[in-house]
């Protein structure tokens, strides 16, 4: 797999604005999402996994009841790259 370039500063500043909700904690690109019930979130976590097999780029997903929370990072560049700003984008989508 070739490595992606990291983002620089300007460009994850601007990658996040075009993100609704999503920050950068602990050098992940991290959203909480919060859903009627623990199906709804279920039905989520399902959306994610199919459109992160589709993108060959998977997210750290954490369930708690019916909140859940992606973590993005690309392990193989060591940080946040343009392929997690993409991914992010799909899963709001």
């Amino acid at each position: 797999m070739a490595k992606e370039p990291l983002l620089n500063e300007s460009e994850l500043q601007e990658g996040l604005r075009s993100l609704e909700g999503w920050a950068v904690e602990e050098g992940k690109l991290t959203k909480k999402y919060l859903f009627p019930t623990f199906a709804d979130a279920i039905g989520f976590v399902n959306k994610v996994a199919d459109i992160a097999e589709e993108m060959n780029h998977h997210p750290f997903i954490s369930v708690d009841f019916r909140r859940v929370t992606l973590r993005l990072t690309t392990w193989h560049s060591g940080g946040i790259t343009g392929l997690d700003i993409a991914s992010a984008s799909a899963y709001d989508g």
